[in-house]
């Protein structure tokens, strides 16, 4: 996802999609530790859509528009 898209969804539908990631990280953690997984760059592109997504909330709760 890029911050364009993100910045035009709902405030609901990130906090939806912050969860999926965050479900979908610890999913990508336990097959990583279990040698199950094979791209291990999914890691690197699921947390950083977990951080672009938590900095976009954070920005709206501060009142920060772009």
């Amino acid at each position: 996802m890029n911050t364009a898209e993100l910045h035009a969804k709902p405030t609901e539908e990130l906090e939806n999609d912050l969860q999926d990631l965050q479900e979908s990280l610890f999913s990508l953690k336990f097959r990583n530790v279990l040698s199950q997984l094979d791209d291990t760059s999914q890691l690197k592109k699921v947390r950083r859509d977990v951080a672009r997504t938590k900095t976009i909330l954070r920005e709206r709760s501060l009142g920060i528009e772009r």
